[in-house]
């Protein structure tokens, strides 16, 4: 039965109808997520302190680390499970499964105590100084130090009962908790609640983790039966094919997303050097960007299931029409996004904080960021296929061509040309030339040229 509702979706359903039901509840989780972020950012501005706001910005990159083992054990896992679903190999799906989610488990443990233990160096490398290090060590003491293993484990979790089909339930796990944050943020953070500021933001984040895992953890069990996701100690294993494919994926996403908290961290100290006006505007502008950013990304995300069963499954033309569908529906509504960000930035970003400097700073920021939106969508896509296809070196390439190649070069390039302002430009021109090497690579891949890629 279950391997026959599994077929239904990916075999006969209609591709819009499919993708529908994939990608909807993701970019709908992906969306809510964003939003919970911005509430993080939203109700710390309403204490009009710019080292509270400066405190969330500096600790992003920690948080953006998180996404190195969710990356490894997500991406990778559920891309095993799909393929291995395609060609109805059963045992394999259990044990990778398996695998994911106690390398999982080990990683975020592993994480908070080397976090906690090295605090003051950690510190020092997001780039808090004297003002911001009481701020932001606040921040990280629930959503880090304490919060590793439920925010690691809630993501990969969602990534596995997702490569199943069952992305309903992935986004409700996902969204039960940013729910949760969005409501408990105010009486964490501001005067008439606890007063506790950005470190309030960072409770409210922990508690929302452990109430996502808990609807997981639930939903397995009640499922269990039914679903394929395993976490059975007895079901793991380190057997070959199970470790060379979960990472075959897996390590170039996670190399891809070390690579962008490197990014972030240099561009966060470049601000840095112009006050914490500059940081705070910098964090409203990247996080109001990522809104559309986490939309393009839930929908490339979203119909990897799809594309790695048909791969598997030998239909490749099931597979490319699923392709040219998301690419059809998705370029023209980034465009659309960038074009409204670029009207209005001054006053998206003044509805984030009433303090004429960070506006200033953050609509030159915003209108430079969302140029790169229809970009985004086009490199995420690509990726994502290679992802989904197992094709590992390709999506490491994109990730050093974005950053090492392009992005980190430009900020110092722009930086210096261009001081503060010419960093916000760096991604959109890396964006650029990804966007035309994606639109190669995926010919490529439709032609039947790049499968050993």
């Amino acid at each position: 039965m279950i391997q026959n509702e599994k077929a239904e979706l990916f075999e006969r359903t209609p591709i819009p109808k499919a993708v529908a039901k994939l990608t909807v509840p993701t970019v709908l989780s992906s969306l809510v997520m964003v939003l919970y972020n911005l509430a993080d950012t939203y109700f710390v501005g309403m204490l009009n302190d710019p080292v509270q706001n400066a405190a969330v910005t500096l600790a992003a990159p920690v948080l953006l680390a998180f996404n190195a083992v969710n990356n490894l054990f997500g991406v990778g896992t559920s891309s095993m499970m799909s393929r291995a679903l395609g060609r109805k190999d059963y045992d394999t799906v259990y044990e990778s499964s398996a695998f994911g989610f106690y390398c999982a488990l080990i990683s975020g443990l592993l994480f908070s105590v080397g976090c906690a233990l090295s605090r003051t160096g950690l510190l020092r490398l997001l780039g808090a100084d004297a003002r911001t290090s009481a701020a932001t060590e606040g921040y990280l003491l629930w959503t880090v130090f304490c919060g590793a293993v439920p925010a690691i484990l809630n993501v990969v979790l969602a990534y596995m009962v997702r490569s199943e089909g069952a992305s309903l339930h992935a986004s409700i796990g996902t969204m039960s908790g940013c729910f949760l944050n969005m409501v408990l943020d105010p009486f964490f953070i501001l005067p008439w609640g606890l007063n506790m500021g950005a470190a309030g933001a960072g409770l409210a984040t922990f508690l929302s983790n452990c109430a996502a895992c808990a609807y997981f953890f639930v939903l397995l069990y009640r499922k269990r039966k039914t679903t394929f996701v395993c976490v059975d100690p007895r079901r793991f294993c380190w057997k070959k094919n199970i470790v060379l494919g979960v990472c075959g994926v897996g390590v170039p996403a996670s190399i891809q997303n070390l690579l962008n908290v490197t990014g972030m961290t240099i561009l966060n100290n470049f601000t840095a050097a112009y006050g914490a006006d500059a940081v705070a505007a910098m964090g409203i502008s990247q996080k109001i960007n990522m809104v559309p950013m986490q939309i393009a990304l839930g929908f490339s995300q979203g119909i990897m299931p799809l594309v790695s069963y048909n791969f598997s499954s030998g239909n490749r033309k099931r597979m490319k029409d699923t392709i040219l569908f998301a690419l059809k529906l998705m370029l023209p509504v980034t465009v659309l996004v960038c074009i409204g960000y670029y009207a209005g930035a001054e006053g998206i970003v003044r509805a984030f904080m009433e303090h004429e400097s960070i506006v200033a700073y953050g609509a030159r920021f915003l209108r430079a960021f969302c140029l790169e939106q229809p970009l985004l969508f086009l490199d995420f896509l690509a990726v994502g296929v290679f992802q989904a296809l197992g094709m590992g070196r390709n999506a490491l390439i994109f990730a050093v061509m974005r950053k090492i190649v392009l992005e980190i070069p430009a900020l110092f390039l722009l930086n210096f040309l261009f001081p503060l302002y010419g960093l916000a430009y760096a991604q959109p021109l890396a964006e650029l030339v990804l966007a035309l090497a994606a639109v190669f690579m995926l010919k490529r891949i439709f032609d039947g040229k790049a499968e050993n890629a």
